[in-house]
């Protein structure tokens, strides 16, 4: 989960444009993250933890803090991001339906 934390402190000096980020986003941190998820058994302290991750550097992009009155779904709305468990359990269902 140090992925999004590192990509923060490589663009944080540059001011990149919103789009950039999220571009950069989907191409370097989002794969490993995805990486093998179709196998995995995720459970609720996992899903707390995948989605504060996702959110700090949503959060971040969007130009929020945690003290704003924003929620999690708005921010991906703002950014039109579909959130990463939904991408897994989207994986996984469509490996159950291949499978069977």
């Amino acid at each position: 989960m140090k992925i999004a934390g590192v990509l923060n402190k490589c663009l944080d000096h540059k001011k990149p444009l919103r789009q950039t980020t999220i571009k950069l986003y989907n191409t370097l941190p989002l794969p490993v993250l995805l990486y093998g998820s179709e196998t995995w058994t995720v459970t609720a302290k996992d899903a707390r933890r995948i989605t504060a991750a996702e959110m700090k550097h949503m959060r971040r992009t969007a130009g929020y803090t945690w003290t704003d009155y924003k929620t999690n779904e708005q921010i991906a709305k703002e950014l039109k991001i579909t959130p990463i468990l939904e991408k897994i359990t989207g994986i996984q269902e469509k490996l159950d339906t291949t499978c069977k």
